[in-house]
């Protein structure tokens, strides 16, 4: 039993981290193409922050709100944006909802992404997390105004290949391991296919990228700074917690908790979305739908969980992890408790 449940941990905490890695190789190289361009496009209208990262949680699944984490921990997004990301996505559940009650599921996934971007402004509004969250942190995209990365250098690209360094060989063989475990089912077998496809094209950007790339690009921007300082701790704070609540779930039947008080199981639903996983929301999903508790529960549940979308966040940056995560408490409980007393 414990055993199965670590390898089948193992395999996901794989699936995430390489998405979340393959995530941060295009976004490194995109920005250096682009002499950081679009970064500053962003960054210089909040309103655009909010809408575009309202989206990126809005889109079932949690690959939009890894997304999002993968440019908030390079400054690209505010604290507030990723809140509005974290608040709009429903995780994998999504994906239940509109199977099981198509239109409600619409209705919820639109109210949320409007509170979303509510809430993320009221977030920047009030909150500055440069004085606490990167205060004396070095995240960020190394760019320098003497570099330009030229894709199929004719003059460069065939002796790369042929005498290719150790690092790039280390990355080749880290992106195709990932691509052959998709394709053969060893990797995110229980995915969507349109999951499976995102993964697969990703993957296969970040190798065209390792390809193309020069030395300096490799060693300075992927290895140093993608390789070194976040896919360790991304992997392993990833494994960990997975591994921690698939054991907890296993041991704890969360629906004894239930309570004919909805107000107690308003609380409860709130508490439980504090879990970084996709899967204990679906009791409120599954009791939605069989007409067991009212719309107000559900949203304040899908309020407050993001599925697996913060455990990149947990793994980078765990200040800013607790302040997104009382953010949506509180929101949370704000909007499920006044929907709940005004009957719905």
């Amino acid at each position: 039993m414990i055993f199965s449940e670590l390898f089948n941990t193992f395999k996901h905490a794989l699936v995430i981290t390489g998405f979340v890695f393959t995530m941060m190789l295009a976004i490194e190289y995109i920005n250096v193409q682009t002499k950081g361009l679009w970064r500053k496009t962003i960054s210089t209208n909040k309103f655009k922050q909010y809408l575009f990262s309202a989206f990126l949680g809005a889109i079932p699944g949690c690959l939009g709100a890894f997304t999002a984490v993968t440019m908030f921990t390079h400054r690209m997004l505010s604290l507030g944006a990723i809140v509005a990301t974290m608040i709009a996505t429903s995780g994998d559940e999504a994906f239940v909802m509109f199977a099981m009650f198509p239109v409600k599921a619409a209705f919820l996934t639109l109210i949320i992404f409007l509170i979303g971007i509510f809430a993320g402004w009221l977030t920047d509004k009030f909150i500055k997390p440069e004085k606490f969250i990167f205060k004396n942190n070095k995240l960020g995209f190394a760019l320098h105004k003497e570099e330009k990365c030229v894709c199929f250098n004719k003059k460069t690209i065939l002796p790369q290949l042929l005498k290719p360094s150790l690092h790039r060989i280390v990355l080749f063989i880290l992106l195709t391991g990932l691509i052959v475990g998709i394709l053969t089912g060893i990797l995110a077998e229980n995915s969507k296919e349109w999951v499976k496809i995102t993964l697969l094209l990703t993957a296969g950007f970040s190798l065209f990228i390792v390809f193309s790339v020069p030395d300096h690009f490799i060693q300075k921007h992927l290895w140093e700074h993608v390789v070194k300082v976040h896919l360790p701790k991304i992997f392993l704070w990833t494994f960990g917690t997975l591994f921690f609540m698939a054991v907890l779930m296993n041991y704890i039947d969360v629906e004894t908790w239930m309570s004919k008080n909805m107000y107690i199981v308003l609380l409860i639903a709130v508490l439980i979305g504090i879990i970084p996983e996709s899967g204990p929301h679906l009791i409120f999903v599954t009791l939605f739908a069989s007409g067991n508790i009212p719309f107000g529960i559900l949203l304040a549940s899908s309020i407050s969980q993001d599925g697996h979308g913060m455990l990149p966040m947990l793994a980078e940056n765990r200040k800013a992890f607790l302040i997104v995560k009382l953010i949506n408490i509180s929101v949370a409980l704000l909007f499920g408790f006044a929907v709940l007393s005004a009957g719905f």
